[in-house]
């Protein structure tokens, strides 16, 4: 079970060759003087299956001990080359994964960043609330100063009308 190559193409039209986005690939089980021959063979190919493949489609094609499987999804052609007892589920689950879920750091990394963006929130929302306190402490205090001043107002009211 091996994996030679993985493209990723963008599908123009009909009568355009698809145009390489991403291409990757391990040739190293080949002889040193192939390999050229090799990626050659690889990028001619997958620009015929990925032309050939309607969107939203995906097909599986054999060539000698190679199996070709492709996805085309929105113009965007993803193929795999590998060999012939590869399984199918698992090659078309590596066209269609994210790679931020496939890569495990990426996936901590990603929920990390949403846990700060949410801590962050929350600290701010703190902080107000702790501002609106204050403010309320201040406007309590005003207003006990205010109630201390009528009380005394009041009481020198009260004390002019009883002695009359």
């Amino acid at each position: 079970m091996k994996i030679t190559a993985l493209l990723v193409l963008k599908c123009t039209g009909e009568g355009s060759d698809p145009v390489i986005l991403a291409n990757a690939s391990d040739v190293s089980h080949f002889g040193y003087f192939q390999r050229s021959s090799v990626k050659e063979f690889i990028v001619f190919v997958g620009r015929t299956v990925a032309k050939r493949t309607p969107q939203g489609q995906r097909q599986s094609v054999q060539h000698e001990e190679y199996k070709v499987h492709t996805y085309n999804r929105n113009g965007l052609c993803a193929l795999g080359f590998m060999d012939d007892h590869y399984p199918i589920r698992s090659a078309f689950s590596l066209l269609n994964q994210d790679p931020a879920e496939a890569d495990k750091l990426l996936k901590i990394q990603r929920e990390l960043d949403e846990t700060k963006i949410i801590l962050h929130k929350t600290i701010d929302s703190v902080l107000a609330r702790g501002e609106r306190l204050d403010s309320l402490v201040e406007k309590s205090s005003d207003l006990s100063a205010a109630s201390q001043m009528f009380y005394k107002q009041a009481k020198k009211t009260n004390q002019c009308c009883t002695i009359l």
